[in-house]
């Protein structure tokens, strides 16, 4: 019983997700577009729900969006950060890089919550999510700082995962 009702939880959480993004790009109170969007927000939901949700409705917490905010806050400084520091290098006539694959064990569980990590390693420069086998991601880095695993992990994921840990654990 205790699986139907988080299936049916996701479903509707997933409805919810489609007709608001379906609403967002009609911004139409026209009752013609309110019940064709929730029709197909209905349909899409129906068919995809299982995919789209990790958490259900527990993400939506006032606790789990408040670290979700933080998360944002923390990603968009990282980026800023890596960019300025791509530039330095690029632009400095010795092209200072030391290029390496590193190696660090995670502490998440959630499937999602690595795909986040993972991505958002990636999109911060200087760093590439090359694989993730089990709990150890694998990253190329642009400028290698160091070979200890503990400060790999410090430098490229830990602001990252400390966060993710707090949205994701259950």
């Amino acid at each position: 019983m205790e699986t139907k009702s988080k299936g049916i939880s996701n479903f509707f959480y997933t409805w919810v997700l489609v007709f608001i993004i379906w609403y967002a790009f009609t911004t139409s109170f026209a009752p013609a577009e309110l019940i064709t969007g929730g029709i197909v927000s209905f349909v899409i939901a129906y068919l995809n729900f299982k995919s789209f949700t990790c958490c259900g409705a527990a993400i939506l917490s006032p606790k789990r969006l408040f670290y979700v905010f933080k998360y944002f806050i923390v990603f968009l400084t990282a980026l800023v950060k890596a960019n300025l520091q791509v530039a330095v290098i690029v632009l400095s006539p010795s092209l200072p890089v030391k290029p390496g694959i590193v190696c660090f064990q995670t502490k998440l569980k959630n499937d999602f919550a690595k795909l986040v990590l993972a991505n958002s390693i990636t999109l911060t420069p200087g760093t590439l999510t090359v694989d993730l086998i089990d709990d150890k991601f694998y990253i190329h880095w642009l400028k290698v700082e160091t070979t200890d695993p503990d400060g790999i992990y410090n430098e490229i994921a830990g602001k990252f995962e400390s966060i993710l840990l707090k949205i994701f654990n259950k």
